[in-house]
């Protein structure tokens, strides 16, 4: 007679409901209970911004269905066979007896479950800065669908004014949109010099402007030193330079740690990041444990050192695998993330995956190229709408090592094509004839990606000689004078401007004005327009004509992230 196997998991949001699922699918007859400390299951928790924002506002679809039907634990029990403990939380694990104890926090009635085969999905920390004040009435993060409730009723209420937000990353950009359409004014601190951290400076530039024109305040390489209140109650904040900001509110969005107690105190092995350690097949130390979700750490595909990757995505895969394997062989394997990710900020978007030039350097990639595009995502008479991408490249092999994009176009679609570019290894000669589809009303005859690659190939093989906006204006901050050449015509000029003493030569007169330029053939000429497609073009001219220092600044105008004269 066959033994019904114990499946038990741990963690009711992402990671655990899906491993429940799958491990059901791969086996009818087994036993699978969830426990779960929430009172709520599968939450959405990418989408809380979204519903305190007011995009929606039936809170139910935070954990619904796609058809609609609420997973609570009446649904995983009839749609599923799965035993769906909420309100329930666990204590500690007994290895040696395969035993989870539990308590229930409404009645602190103490329970043991057994298990054959164990699922850690137990989540994320969110991390508190270690400085006064926390404990005042007022401050919050934005983890739980109780964070969520919270910040909902505030806006609901228009009650608070101003509010800030401590942490420029994802949870931190994304809750700042959702205030501010709540009417309240919002200053986000970041202790870095930039916003969202997996982006290089210039295009987090870019989104920081944007969020300015959105009458949000943003104040960065400034930390957070204390928090004052009176009653109890957060009255604001001080900043590391000694500045006081006067608030009603606080978001605490300053990133997770994963949340490996259970583990740690079970013995199992824990990595650099705090998260469990856990192979292909998502097997913790313990042959009959597994893990999944934002309480694990797991290997970069592009630099093979072990990360934390909380998100919600990853979460499921990972779920998926780990729920299979409990259920029947270690057949299923997740290999790792090359780190994709993608956040919405008023009317931009930003989304990286892969490796910044900046951590590429820091993980020993010292032999690499850049090149930012700027450009639309279709055409204009299809309402095309602004994208700026910056490719990250091993400059021998043309090796794709990651690719950040944002503006308010599609920059979904381009970060999906980088992603699958480097985990197919692909290379620039790759993508620049990549066959995409091609209609105007989703992109131009030369994608945006392809036309990226494009530039990085010409980059690569000499054909152009590309220089940063960031790296101009360095350039002229340390009093060097190259001769700055705009090529754009009369009417954009007027129309918008940088302010750099440059020259304006419109590139249909170019070749009849060239007793204008640098008669010094030696002499360094920075060539942009709008987007520089004709500042390259410009530059091939003067090349064609002799001159051996001239540079296209990428992206142009567009990409420029610095104030400008008009």
């Amino acid at each position: 007679m066959s033994v019904t196997k114990k499946i038990l998991v741990i963690g009711g949001s992402a990671a655990g409901p899906k491993a429940a699922a799958r491990a059901r699918r791969m086996d009818e007859n087994a036993e699978v209970t969830i426990l779960q400390k929430a009172p709520d299951l599968s939450m959405a928790s990418c989408g809380y911004p979204y519903y305190v924002g007011g995009f929606f506002d039936d809170r139910n679809m935070l954990l619904c269905t796609p058809t609609g039907v609420v997973r609570d634990p009446k649904y995983y029990l009839n749609a599923k066979k799965i035993n769906a403990v909420t309100n329930t939380e666990v204590t500690s694990i007994n290895r040696k007896e395969k035993t989870v104890s539990a308590v229930n926090i409404k009645s602190g009635k103490e329970e043991k479950f057994e298990y054959d085969k164990l699922i850690l999905a137990t989540g994320a920390v969110p991390k508190m800065p270690p400085i006064p004040g926390t404990d005042l009435e007022g401050i919050t993060t934005l983890q739980s669908m109780e964070d969520a409730d919270f910040l909902k009723k505030i806006g609901q209420d228009k009650q608070i004014t101003k509010a800030v937000i401590i942490g420029g990353g994802l949870i931190g950009i994304e809750t700042c949109e959702a205030l501010h359409l709540a009417g309240i004014s919002i200053t986000v601190i970041e202790m870095l010099p930039q916003l969202l951290t997996f982006l290089d400076w210039e295009l987090a530039k870019l989104v920081e402007n944007h969020v300015r024109s959105k009458a949000a305040n943003v104040i960065t390489d400034n930390g957070i030193a204390e928090f004052f209140g009176e009653n109890g109650r957060l009255k604001g904040v001080k900043l590391a330079n000694g500045t006081e900001l006067y608030c009603e509110l606080a978001v605490v969005a300053i990133g997770v740690s994963p949340n490996s107690k259970l583990a740690k105190e079970a013995g199992l092995e824990t990595g650099r990041t705090g998260g469990i350690i856990v192979d292909k097949y998502m097997q913790t130390s313990d042959p009959d444990i597994y893990a999944a979700g934002d309480c694990i750490e797991i290997p970069s595909l592009i630099t093979g050192k072990n990360v934390h990757a909380p998100y919600g995505d990853l979460a499921n895969l990972q779920g998926r695998v780990a729920g299979e394997n409990a259920a029947s062989d270690n057949i299923a394997e997740f290999p790792g993330t090359i780190q994709t990710g993608i956040c919405k900020i008023f009317d931009y978007a930003a989304g990286s995956t892969g490796l910044s030039e900046k951590a590429a350097k820091t993980a020993g990639f010292s032999d690499i190229e850049t090149v930012i595009n700027a450009s639309p995502d279709k055409p204009g008479f299809m309402t095309g709408k602004l994208l700026v991408t910056k490719l990250v490249v091993e400059k021998k092999t043309g090796k794709i090592l990651g690719a950040q994009c944002v503006g308010p176009g599609d920059v979904s679609k381009q970060i999906a094509i980088w992603a699958m570019a480097i985990k197919g290894s692909l290379t620039v000669n790759d993508v620049v004839n990549a066959d995409l589809p091609y209609a105007p009303p989703f992109s131009l005859a030369i994608d945006h990606s392809i036309a990226t690659a494009h530039i990085m190939q010409n980059k690569l093989r000499g054909l152009m000689n590309g220089i940063s906006c960031k790296e101009v204006k360095e350039k002229l901050d340390s009093g060097e004078e190259p001769f700055i050449l705009d090529v754009r015509g009369a009417d954009e000029f007027e129309e918008m401007r940088i302010g750099i003493t440059e020259h304006l030569i419109p590139l249909g007169a170019l070749r009849s004005r060239l007793e204008e330029l640098p008669q010094d053939k030696k002499a360094e000429i920075i060539c942009y327009c709008k987007i520089s497609l004709r500042g390259y073009e410009a530059a091939r001219l003067l090349q064609g004509h002799r001159w051996t220092n001239v540079k296209v600044m990428e992206g142009g105008v567009m990409a420029w992230p610095f104030p400008r004269e008009k």
